[in-house]
């Protein structure tokens, strides 16, 4: 079975469910990650629930025990070594599911994303990610690029398999999503143009990686 994650519109920019862009919802405690060559602040790409009871079906992070937000900086795209998990780039932070608010955005560099999307979520039986995408697309009537990724399952790599060691037990990381650059120019994350984005944590150690390929 596939989980394939579609797009479900606007949503409010601090929505406590699976989205793309928007306003991060954090801990208490948060600091905003700067990108580690341009030392801008990086971009908020999507906010994701990790396993939790209906977490990989109902989309709503008060379903799951953790959640796995994205950033990536798009200060000067294509500069930075964004695509990188240990470059410093791009960072991806897994957060306890409690107790979350919405983060202090900073005033400088390209922070928010042009539009904040929900997420709909869509079990299918088929098992490979493009062989989905396209059963989904058919039976809905609907544009293959409205499908914005998978949630969990097996990762459908572009350039080979990349699956990142944690970086405190040197596991390999579960995966959690694969992400479309998006439906359009406001949704859209910069991949490399074409590309699909890997988001990966380890719970017992509260880690969180990404990295893409195109």
């Amino acid at each position: 079975m596939t989980t394939l994650m579609t797009y479900a519109g606007p949503v409010d920019e601090r929505a406590p469910v699976m989205r793309t862009g928007g306003i991060p919802l954090v801990p208490a405690v948060f600091t905003w990650p700067l990108c580690a060559t341009c030392s801008g602040p990086m971009m908020f790409l999507a906010q994701l629930p990790v396993d939790g009871p209906g977490a990989h079906t109902s989309g709503s992070v008060a379903d799951a025990r953790h959640v796995l937000s994205v950033f990536m900086c798009q200060n000067d795209p294509g500069a930075c070594e964004e695509w990188d998990p240990f470059a410093g780039g791009n960072e991806a932070f897994l957060f306890d599911g409690s107790g979350l608010a919405a983060a202090a955005v900073p005033t400088d560099g390209e922070a928010l994303a042009l539009e904040t999307c929900g997420i709909d979520c869509a079990v299918l039986s088929e098992d490979d990610y493009g062989g989905a995408r396209s059963q989904w697309s058919q039976a809905h009537g609907r544009l293959a690029r409205d499908v914005l990724g998978q949630l969990a399952g097996t990762p459908s790599w572009l350039q080979g398999d990349e699956t990142p060691a944690c970086p405190s037990c040197a596991a390999p990381m579960g995966f959690v999503a694969q992400l479309e650059e998006g439906d359009g120019h406001r949704t859209s994350m910069n991949f490399g143009g074409g590309g699909q984005g890997y988001a990966f944590a380890c719970s017992p150690c509260g880690e969180g990686s990404f990295l893409w390929q195109c």
